[in-house]
């Protein structure tokens, strides 16, 4: 899995390639959460990823929760395979995400 981070003021984008599963979950964490600070608009560009486990979806949801505090987070170029884990365990009701064209 590789991860781009790019912060322009509030607006932080975050590209991610590769499989977000038990092995690379932490890493993913620790290669966004910790730049959240004064962040507002939080971006993350899906269309390299194509899986995610409940590791992966727990740390989701944890980036959902303080981002609503602070601002929102958009998910960007979700392909089917992801769309149909979050249909699956009720994600698509939690996060705001666009499908890959």
């Amino acid at each position: 899995m590789n991860i781009k981070r790019k912060k322009e003021g509030s607006n932080l984008s975050v590209t991610v390639n590769g499989r977000i599963d038990t092995a690379t979950a932490p890493a993913f964490e620790a290669e966004v959460k910790p730049y959240l600070d004064g962040v507002t608009n939080l971006t993350i560009d899906f269309k390299d990823v194509n899986y995610v486990s409940s590791a992966g979806l727990r740390v989701l949801l944890s980036l959902q929760k303080k981002m609503m505090v602070q601002g929102e987070m958009k998910l960007i170029n979700v392909s089917e395979a992801v769309n149909d884990v979050f249909e699956v365990t009720g994600f698509d009701e939690i996060l705001t995400y666009e499908m890959s064209e």
